[in-house]
């Protein structure tokens, strides 16, 4: 089953015998300019790390996706893919509540395609989460 929100630039795909996905949803349909934000870690407009735990550098690298989508005239509903690497799934599996309070702290209720995957380590040596996200902001209407 396809789902169009009227309020929103995408087309959420969902075949129609498949249960519904939790926090996220298994494809979108989309047309615009397309925006493709590297990695982002936890880290202010320093690179200074906001601190040490998973639940605050997610909330800042959420924040940091949502300023670099913003330089190119488009906000959090324009996100269509977040792909996550944290360092200790572990962790990202024992606070599900605490992440998604971030997450909704920073995009609201918006739920793109995401994956998740552990790595070994990322780039900057005391940064636990890596977010990249693609965005599609709609073509104006005539």
């Amino acid at each position: 089953m396809t789902q169009k929100n009227p309020s929103s630039p995408h087309r959420v795909l969902q075949p129609a015998d498949w249960a519904p996905p939790r926090g996220y949803v298994n494809g979108i349909a989309a047309r615009g300019q397309l925006v493709f934000i590297s990695g982002q870690i936890g880290w202010d407009a320093n690179a200074r790390l906001v601190g040490p735990g998973l639940i605050e550098q997610t909330e800042r690298a959420l924040a940091n996706i949502v300023a670099v989508l913003a330089e190119a005239g488009g906000a959090p509903e324009h996100i269509v893919r977040l792909t996550w690497y944290v360092t200790d799934i572990d962790a990202y599996r024992a606070h599900p509540r605490e992440i998604g309070n971030a997450y909704r702290t920073v995009l609201g209720r918006h739920f793109p395609t995401m994956a998740v995957m552990q790595v070994s380590s990322l780039v900057e040596p005391d940064a636990v989460v890596e977010i990249e996200a693609t965005a599609v902001i709609p073509d104006p209407g005539p």
